[in-house]
């Protein structure tokens, strides 16, 4: 992610160095039996983790995890941040994976290139994908990524997604959670969203804060607050126009995985369907179903950044389990016991465990298990 993302600090990948530290760097499996559907116990510092449930290997996959590739942000001169921050070596990411329990990352890039020109635009998003894919290529076995798009314009961005999954093997694409103010549900983005539909893949929404309210004034003062309450702000506006708008009617086949566990959408949902009955008059035209029923229907998924099992369990519940993925935000520490934070919920049975933890994620990317 850029310096115009939802921290302000990045990892680095450059794509020479990122292959040179591949797979020599991933430490030997560690793993102990676990009985009565418990987990394996931690790797030896050092040693990879791997997770057992009800004695069965299981493999995880973190579907929330930052990267950005500095030839691609130098096309528009986009700042890169604190040298102090930047990793250009691989054998860290791959030693916090093994020590936390992950065996693949779905690799993301916060879009910063939303007002970029065309030209610029194009050239950037080539870069990117053409880095992502050659490592990913060279790290198979703990790598996979989700394509960039210049959505500003969307017939390009349909083009570049196509491009991406049917020449360099994309499984799934990033989007903000809107274009430089623009709302993902106008349809102007309607193109993108008929070819995301069209090729299967899983759209992986990351916010960049809500922008508008910056110049107020009241995202100000302590508690950084642009980033604890704009961020996940953003994508539940984004998903609530997506919704009301009748986006996810038109392209039924649409896949979303929304960061930071959907935003506030989630744990208030209830209002949306509320607000038609208690306003129907003014709440416009209305979806075909209850906003609610979109949680459970098939089109959304939401990551596991909730912070607390309890949260985790009412996520669960609103969503369903079977909607539910895990993500890190890596390299950023908001969830930095993924796997223990998963294990940890109450209620959830050996197959929830599992489907959490990599099954579902791993169905929606291709990953192999």
């Amino acid at each position: 992610m850029g310096a115009s993302g939802e921290h302000g600090d990045a990892i680095v990948f450059t794509g020479c160095d990122l292959i040179a530290g591949g797979s020599a760097a991933i430490s030997a499996g560690a793993s102990a039996a676990a009985g009565g559907g418990g987990a394996a116990g931690h790797a030896h510092a050092g040693r990879r983790w791997e997770v057992v449930i009800a004695g069965k290997r299981v493999k995880t996959v973190d579907v929330h995890a930052h990267c950005i590739v500095p030839d691609a942000a130098k096309v528009i001169n986009h700042p890169l941040e604190a040298p102090g921050l930047l990793w250009s070596n691989v054998g860290e990411r791959l030693a916090a994976m093994d020590a936390t329990g992950v065996d693949y990352e779905a690799l993301s890039i916060n879009p910063y290139w939303y007002r970029a020109e065309r030209d610029a635009a194009a050239e950037l998003i080539r870069i990117n994908n053409e880095t992502l894919a050659q490592f990913c290529a060279g790290n198979p076995d703990r790598f996979v990524a989700f394509a960039t798009a210049a959505l500003q314009y969307p017939d390009l961005a349909a083009q570049q997604l196509d491009h991406a999954v049917k020449n360099l093997g994309f499984r799934g694409v990033g989007v903000a959670g809107s274009v430089a103010g623009e709302d993902l549900a106008n349809p102007r983005f309607h193109p993108f969203w008929r070819k995301c539909e069209e090729l299967g893949v899983l759209v992986f929404m990351h916010p960049l804060g809500t922008r508008e309210l910056e110049p107020s004034g009241r995202l100000a003062g302590s508690g950084l607050l642009t980033n604890t309450i704009g961020n996940p702000l953003e994508t539940t506006i984004a998903l609530s126009h997506l919704i009301f708008e009748g986006t996810l009617d038109r392209f039924p086949g649409l896949k979303i995985c929304a960061a930071h566990g959907g935003g506030f959408l989630p744990s208030y949902a209830n209002r949306s369907d509320a607000v038609i009955r208690t306003f129907p008059h003014r709440v416009g035209p209305l979806p075909k179903n209850r906003p609610t029923e979109y949680l459970r229907g098939g089109q959304l998924y939401f990551d596991s950044i909730m912070f607390t099992g309890e949260g985790m369990r009412h996520l669960i519940a609103e969503a369903g389990v079977e909607h539910v993925v895990m993500g890190t935000d890596y390299p950023f520490p908001w969830n930095t016991h993924p796997v223990d934070h998963i294990l940890g919920v109450p209620g959830l049975s050996d197959a929830d465990k599992i489907a959490i933890l990599g099954g579902t994620a791993a169905r929606l990317l291709g990953i192999e298990s």
